[in-house]
């Protein structure tokens, strides 16, 4: 009979999963939200066309963003499955809390500041690994920056190539274009996201010594994409009305550049292995396409208010693992 060590330890990995699972479900917005605001696809067409590339992308990518995730900004030497489960716990309710709201924060930046908040209770602040958390930190400020930027340049330059062709023509065009947009950014959303989970697993696995060098077993990277792309077939529709709707009006030539921009973006951070925020590059994404128009295009109050839940999803997701990680301390000495 297997014992309550190995039972906890596949427990937890259940627990992993289900976030990769809330992951999806949470970024399904991002996905998906220009493609379903600007009608190319219905919300159903949608999510499976989100979820298929969200799952494909291991075929595509390494796993760079999971090494650094599992060991490249907690000192794994002092990593416990206690010390995973707060940080996942953190990670569930924080997504959890801001999609009641409906606010597209972070899953990967709840994630890292789950984990870092149950690893800094255990140990104290000596277990960060600054190098890790330094590129991590830049890209909260790059990625959004990098899409908007580049969402505001595709937007021009498209927009100038077309401009003396005809409007119907254009518009059946770039609905066709943003069916591969939408592809390339969902694959980048699968590939940089659900690598954040398998570094999250593959740190249990070998803190309860079930391998003796930290690495990404294939069963790891399998179901990380399978439970991310099960969350994206479960919509996210509340924020997918934030994305897609509330920031600024989207055409399908709109679209098409946003998902671009953004997708190139994601495609550059996972290549570098950053746990870039998917959400903060669509949002930037967005807004610069709004704001190659005309500025007053984006309603910039919804857009600072996302970036206010950026601020505080480190900390937040920190907070409650450590308080996660406390509770389950004291259960277990009770039980003891």
């Amino acid at each position: 009979m297997p014992s309550a060590g190995f039972l906890f330890v596949v427990f937890i990995i259940l627990v992993a999963l289900a976030f990769d699972f809330t992951n999806g479900m949470h970024d399904a917005a991002n996905s998906i939200a220009t493609v379903v605001s600007t009608r190319v696809l219905t919300p159903r067409q949608a999510v499976i066309w989100a979820a298929f590339f969200n799952f494909v992308a291991f075929l595509v990518f390494g796993t760079g963003v999971a090494h650094t995730i599992g060991a490249g900004m907690i000192d794994i030497r002092i990593v416990t499955p206690q010390v995973i489960f707060a940080a996942l716990l953190g990670a569930i309710g924080w997504n959890l809390f801001t999609w009641v709201l409906g606010l597209p924060t972070s899953s990967s930046h709840a994630l890292i500041g789950g984990y870092a908040g149950a690893a800094i209770l255990k140990a104290g602040p000596g277990v960060i690994i600054a190098n890790g958390w330094v590129k991590t930190v830049m890209f909260i400020f790059i990625a959004p920056i990098l899409g908007l930027v580049l969402g505001a340049v595709f937007i021009t330059v498209t927009t100038w190539i077309v401009h003396k062709k005809n409007p119907a023509r254009i518009n059946r065009a770039a609905r066709r274009l943003q069916l591969i947009s939408a592809a390339l950014y969902s694959l980048g959303h699968g590939g940089n996201d659900a690598q954040k989970t398998m570094g999250i697993i593959a740190s249990l696995v070998y803190a309860a010594g079930w391998t003796k060098t930290f690495h990404i077993p294939l069963w790891v990277v399998l179901s990380a994409h399978a439970a991310i792309a099960m969350g994206t077939l479960s919509g996210g529709w509340r924020i997918v009305k934030t994305m897609g709707q509330k920031i600024t009006k989207l055409r399908p030539i709109d679209g098409f550049c946003a998902e671009t921009a953004s997708a190139i973006s994601i495609f550059f951070a996972t290549h570098a292995g950053v746990p870039v925020s998917t959400t903060h590059v669509i949002t930037g994404a967005i807004s610069g396409v709004g704001a190659a128009k005309r500025l007053s295009a984006v309603r910039w109050g919804v857009t600072i208010r996302i970036v206010w839940a950026w601020v505080f999803t480190i900390p937040g997701a920190g907070l409650t693992a450590g308080l996660a990680y406390f509770l389950i301390n004291l259960v277990d000495k009770y039980l003891v």
